[in-house]
C-alpha cells in the first residue's frame, strides 16, 4: 500500500479516470507526490488556499515505469513531454530537434498503469526549450533536473489504477504559507540555472544539434 497527495484547490474524493487536462507532463492522469508539503505548495500555484487530497492505492501487480531508473534517461523524459505538453519553438533547431527526440528516444509508456519521473514546473519546463535550442548541454540539462529540488511526480494512469485509489482525507494548504515557498523554489532554480550557465561546459559538451548529428539512439553508451 502506498500512500500518494495531490495538491489541488479542491478536495477530490473520487478521481475521475480520464478526467484532468490531457496536455500535462505525461497525458491525462492524477498527478501526485508522495510529499504532502510538495502536494501543498502545488495545490498553491495560485494565491489561493487549497488541499494536499491524501489517498492510499494498492500498487501490486500494477506495472510502472520508473523514468528515473531502470535504464531509461534524460531524453526519454524529454520526449514523453514533448509529446504531451505544448512548446512554442520557432528556431528550426528546436523543430528538428523535437521531431528527432521524438522518434529516437520515445519510450512506450502509454502501457503502464503508473509513471514516476521529473515534474515539468516553469522553471523545468524553460529549461527544456534552451536544450531544444541548442542554448544549453546534455549535461547541463540533467544538472537544471535537480535545480529547486521539485521531487518526482507519481502519475496514476490507467483505470486500473484509478480503481485502486483509496481517499484518506484532505489536508489544508495555506496560501499565504504555500504559495510563497512554491514561488521561491522556482526562484532558486531560476538563479541556480543562470550560475550554472557561466560555468563552461568543457570541450566535449555535447549539445542537441551534436546528438542529431552524430545519430545517437536509444542504446547509445554516451547516455
Amino acid at each position: 500500500m502506498v500512500e500518494l497527495y495531490h495538491g489541488s484547490q479542491k478536495i477530490i474524493r473520487l478521481p475521475i479516470f480520464g478526467a484532468g487536462n490531457p496536455r500535462n507532463d505525461y497525458g491525462p492522469g492524477l498527478y501526485c507526490t508522495a510529499d504532502a508539503d510538495l502536494a501543498k505548495e502545488w495545490a498553491c500555484s495560485e494565491e489561493e488556499d487549497g488541499f494536499a487530497n491524501r489517498y492510499q492505492i494498492e500498487t501490486n501487480g500494477l506495472s510502472h515505469l520508473h523514468l528515473n531508473e531502470g535504464g531509461y534517461n534524460i531524453l526519454n523524459w524529454l520526449a514523453i513531454l514533448l509529446e504531451n505538453r505544448t512548446f512554442d519553438l520557432s528556431l528550426p533547431t528546436a523543430v528538428r530537434a523535437k521531431k528527432y527526440i521524438l522518434d529516437n528516444f520515445l519510450p512506450d509508456y502509454r502501457k503502464y498503469d503508473i509513471i514516476t519521473g521529473y515534474r515539468a514546473d516553469d522553471s523545468y519546463f524553460s529549461f527544456s526549450r534552451a536544450f531544444l535550442s541548442n542554448g544549453i548541454t546534455l549535461d547541463q540539462l540533467k544538472q537544471a533536473m535537480s535545480l529547486g529540488k521539485l521531487g518526482e511526480q507519481i502519475v496514476i494512469k490507467s483505470q486500473v489504477a484509478f480503481e485502486r485509489i483509496h481517499f484518506v482525507e484532505a489536508v489544508p494548504a495555506d496560501a499565504s504559507v504555500y504559495h510563497p515557498r512554491r514561488m521561491q523554489r522556482d526562484r532558486s532554480a531560476r538563479l541556480a540555472f543562470q550560475q550554472m550557465l557561466q560555468e563552461d561546459p568543457g570541450a566535449n559538451a555535447v549539445y542537441v544539434s551534436d546528438i542529431i548529428k552524430e545519430g545517437w539512439k536509444e542504446d547509445d553508451p554516451r547516455l
